[in-house]
């Protein structure tokens, strides 16, 4: 599937969307690292991305998916999707490095769980994002998500917050 991003100069290289595999981890939970530096959270792997560490059962076929964006030999841009049940699918780990933003890789990113969910005759796409990522919001609802719920998640170090999202597939 083609990215469609802005180049900013005539040296620019167009990144690739991708399905991830287990070997690529090490790489995504960098990724999303270098988010949470990024807002001063605290950031502990397992305790952040248990799913990560245990890639196979939350991501394999079929009943999960991870693709990444690749630029340059690393990983920019990350999203997963698991199903729950037999009619909807949640998205987890969408994230893009800061540099990366505004550039048209997020919806690209959630096009492809759509298109993931789709082929799987799923009828509902969910998600929870942290309340302080503002950005992620105006995407979620420019894509069609309803902002449907609010949970505290208690004795996280971070603080989190989180608002639930979802929309039809």
């Amino acid at each position: 599937m083609p990215l469609r991003t802005r180049p900013e100069s005539a040296a620019w290289e167009q990144p690739g969307l991708a399905p991830a595999t287990q070997a690529d981890v090490p790489a995504v939970i960098a990724l999303i690292g270098r988010v949470f530096a990024e807002y001063g959270f605290v950031y502990d792997p397992a305790t952040e991305v248990p799913d990560l560490l245990a890639f196979d059962a939350h991501y394999a076929p079929p009943d999960g998916a991870f693709f990444v964006v690749r630029h340059d030999g690393g990983i920019i841009g990350s999203v997963g999707v698991e199903k729950l049940g037999r009619e909807g699918a949640e998205l987890h780990r969408l994230y893009l490095d800061a540099g990366w933003r505004g550039r048209g890789l997020g919806q690209q990113l959630v096009d492809v769980v759509l298109g993931w969910c789709r082929a799987q005759g799923l009828a509902r796409l969910t998600l929870w994002s942290d309340t302080r990522f503002d950005r992620a919001h105006r995407l979620y609802t420019r894509l069609g998500f309803r902002q449907v719920g609010e949970r505290t998640l208690v004795g996280d170090v971070n603080q989190t917050r989180e608002y639930r999202f979802e929309r039809g597939v």
